[in-house]
């Protein structure tokens, strides 16, 4: 071969090299997420032309660093992890790319994703005018964990529709910190998605709510102080130490250890307390349902999705395209199982057939029930007991809410922590609250 053959060869491999598309992916560090990753070399293998950049962060600076740079058109981020919260609001404003003509442009694509075996109140949460904006990587309601050995040891038998005040009562049964044992973990965190989507759905089930139908806060209600006093009380008898540094992460860990005699937090969490490379307490673990309250049964699940969406901003819409339906497809189900060696790991609450797939079903057996339940149940258009001017179970679906429900937040951290009392952070959150309300121009 000629030397002039040669070197046009090498230019040619040298600019299909230099013609790969680099895809920035912002994401959660939450535990599904960090297999996304280590599954990286499985996306590539089937898209050699795409290489993947992760920004891998904790939740509360992910939506902080997310929400910046999509705001101000920054392009730093192709695909961007999203929640049920943002997308429709971010949508609204012209944030994010449109989905469904993607799919249009790709019939067989669209026919091999099946777009109608995601779960509607799932795919619904996602859309906006009709028109969808993010995909599920994997989505959640809420339920209650507990350790059936310390259960049984304490002669207790755990309801599979618990009530707010049974809870109470095993927490004070199986409470014994000298033998490194708390009778309940619950989020403390501060953050509108950290402590707030746990005491949200309390407030719900107390017969609270955040605003009334004239967009005037409630805060100041006896439901609230009822709800408040509660939780606090409730972990500062029989929770763990430093409860407001513990959200989603921090609790798993400790259930997972064994820790926690209770924890009520997201359904995503039974398939990793089910896995045996992560889970000390797989033999031991039981699942319910979340608790209710004294007020109503509405309101007690939450409903959510860590969901996959592109910035408008992106100049890459194709190749993101690809990598959020790869991540978020069947084959990716099917790949996390073999990867995992259990089913029961696999990113849950997004699909109809993995509900049905029988490897599944006796993988997640003790907990997949429950789990579509709480997330068909979750009714985000009427999240209280009494009506309410806006969408979101453990959120109030507004813009200016991402920045309240954290400030509240600190003021519920301030009350448990003992930095205030119950009234103060009740007083200063209905502040708050009616500031939003009379500044956004929600009130008439």
């Amino acid at each position: 071969m000629k030397r002039s053959t040669l070197v046009l060869l090498a230019l040619a491999a040298f600019g299909s090299a230099r013609a790969a598309t680099e895809l920035t992916i912002a994401t959660v560090n939450n535990p599904d997420m960090v297999t996304m990753q280590k599954l990286t070399p499985e996306f590539q293998k089937a898209y050699p032309d795409i290489t993947l950049k992760w920004v891998v962060l904790p939740e509360n600076e992910l939506r902080q660093k997310v929400t910046l740079d999509i705001a101000s058109n920054a392009g730093g981020f192709d695909v961007a992890t999203v929640g049920t919260y943002e997308v429709p609001i971010w949508a609204k404003n012209g944030w994010l790319d449109p989905l469904n003509p993607q799919f249009a442009k790709d019939a067989a694509l669209a026919k091999s994703y099946d777009l109608n075996d995601v779960l509607t109140p799932v795919r619904k949460g996602l859309s906006y005018n009709n028109q969808l904006f993010a995909l599920p990587f994997y989505a959640e309601s809420s339920m209650t964990f507990y350790n059936k050995d310390l259960f049984k040891k304490a002669g207790l038998t755990m309801p599979i529709k618990p009530t707010w005040s049974q809870i109470e009562g095993f927490a004070s049964k199986i409470h014994n910190p000298s033998g490194g044992v708390y009778g309940i973990c619950l989020r403390g965190l501060p953050g509108w998605g950290e402590n707030m989507a746990l005491f949200t759905t309390m407030v719900n089930t107390f017969g609270g709510r955040w605003y009334n139908t004239s967009w005037k806060a409630q805060i100041d209600s006896p439901a609230w102080k009822s709800a408040m006093t509660f939780y606090v009380n409730l972990l500062k008898k029989y929770g763990p130490p430093g409860a407001t540094s513990n959200g989603f992460t921090e609790n798993l860990t400790l259930m997972s250890q064994g820790k926690c005699g209770m924890w009520m937090d997201a359904t995503v969490a039974a398939g990793f307390l089910s896995d045996p490379s992560s889970s000390k307490i797989v033999d031991s673990v039981g699942f319910a349902n979340a608790p209710t309250g004294p007020g109503t049964p509405r309101g007690s699940n939450w409903l959510w999705s860590w969901s996959l969406a592109i910035p408008k901003s992106t100049k890459k819409e194709d190749a993101a395209f690809k990598f959020i339906t790869w991540a978020t497809s069947k084959d990716y189900i099917a790949l996390v199982a073999k990867e995992k060696g259990t089913w029961a790991s696999v990113p849950p609450g997004t699909r109809k057939s993995t509900y049905a797939n029988a490897e599944y079903k006796k993988a997640a057996g003790a907990f997949a029930g429950i789990v579509l339940d709480s997330i068909n149940r979750a009714d985000p258009t009427k999240p209280t007991k009494d009506a309410v001017p806006y969408v979101g179970v453990q959120f109030v679906g507004i813009p200016e809410f991402q920045a309240l429900g954290t400030q509240v937040g600190q003021y519920l951290a301030g009350a448990l922590s003992g930095q205030q009392s119950i009234d103060q952070a009740l007083s200063l959150a209905q502040t708050a609250a009616e500031k939003v309300a009379k500044d956004g121009g929600y009130q008439k």
